[in-house]
């Protein structure tokens, strides 16, 4: 469950159109990817903070693109940032079954929409 971390993490660190970047980060027996879809974040607020996460003991990777790639499992739409009026959508990839976690926090926790694409 050390992804969790990373989860929180990337929820709580990271105002353009078409502004998203893919975050891979992976560790022994870890291999996480999400998307972060901007809604209203300042452009440079997401770019320098959201979309790069600092994550001890972790190779991370970011991708800048327009628009986060197809073939996510689930979508968190319009997510709050805690304790800010941000907003993004998450794109997860990776193991579906990891829905069961993360769906429950995408609606308790950041007040956002769980979608199957």
């Amino acid at each position: 469950m050390r992804w969790m971390g990373w989860l929180l993490l990337t929820l709580v660190s990271g105002e353009a159109l078409a502004q998203a970047c893919v975050v891979r980060s992976q560790a022994e027996r870890l291999d996480v990817k999400v998307c972060q879809q901007n809604r209203n974040i300042p452009q440079k607020l997401f770019s320098d903070g959201f979309c790069r996460p600092t994550l001890a003991g972790q190779t991370v990777e970011v991708e800048y693109v327009d628009q986060c790639p197809a073939g996510a499992f689930g979508v968190c739409s319009d997510a709050q940032v805690a304790n800010m009026p941000y907003r993004q959508d998450i794109h997860y990839y990776g193991v579906a079954t990891d829905a069961a976690y993360l769906q429950p926090y995408c609606e308790n926790q950041s007040h956002g929409r769980w979608l199957k694409p």
